[in-house]
């Protein structure tokens, strides 16, 4: 099946080569010159894989994933930058960019990574219409002392004191309390929380400052506190009521 892909980069040359090398392999390409325009087409199209430019004029490559990650959360990413550095890739980690290309890449890394990006995005799409034809699940637990946590709310309850959880807290507890007793990977929950693939390596680091606030905001409830327990060098569960 062919795919919908966008290139962003404000050289030509770079543009019309990466352009070209993408519809040889049978894929249909569009491309912009810039960030802005690049954030106007995925507003109106469907874009299965981006592939931008960290460095350009005016809206930077990581200035357009976030407003695309808003606007088209399923479209893959792919940055191409000139040079490599560590709190760029951190950076772009956290706004759920899944490769790097590096200039100048040749075509068969060009198409590999390509190969590879879209084979993580069906994967995902996959995974996304399991879980919603299972998303029911359980949405309210009611726990021995009285506490109650609704995850279709994202709140937890306990006498007169209210904590609200973010998306993506609320997310990793209603995996973790589905599942008593269950371990689930640092890389799973990656997938099941996020929506994208990572590497064993890079998922504790991703994983880590959401799991730090989810429990400190669990410290407050005496049911909770100490619920999310880390298995080392492998990933996470809940124990359980206390």
């Amino acid at each position: 099946m062919k795919s919908n892909i966008l290139v962003v980069d404000d050289e030509p040359v770079a543009r019309q080569s990466l352009t070209d090398i993408l519809k040889l392999e049978g894929h249909i390409v569009a491309s912009a010159p810039n960030g802005q325009a690049a954030v106007e087409y995925v507003r109106t199209h469907n874009v299965d894989l981006m592939i931008v430019d960290l460095k350009m004029p005016g809206m930077d490559g990581l200035e357009v994933v976030q407003v695309v990650n808003q606007v088209s959360p399923e479209t893959e990413v792919i940055l191409l930058t000139a040079y490599g550095s560590t709190e760029t890739a951190i950076q772009a980690l956290r706004l759920r960019i899944h490769d790097y290309l590096l200039k100048p890449a040749s075509p068969a890394q060009i198409i590999a990574t390509v190969k590879k990006g879209l084979s993580r995005r069906s994967a995902r799409s996959h995974l996304n219409s399991v879980s919603s034809a299972d998303e029911g699940g359980q949405e309210v637990f009611n726990l021995k002392d009285g506490t109650t946590v609704d995850l279709s709310r994202r709140q937890i309850k306990f006498k007169s004191k209210i904590e609200h959880l973010t998306p993506a807290e609320g997310r990793l507890l209603k995996i973790l309390m589905e599942n008593k007793g269950k371990v689930f990977s640092h890389r799973e929950l990656v997938l099941l929380v996020q929506g994208y693939d990572t590497s064993q390596q890079e998922a504790p680091e991703i994983l880590r400052p959401l799991v730090s606030r989810l429990r400190h905001k669990l410290e407050q409830f005496p049911s909770l506190s100490e619920q999310v327990v880390s298995v080392r060098g492998t990933g996470y569960l809940y124990e359980g009521d206390k």
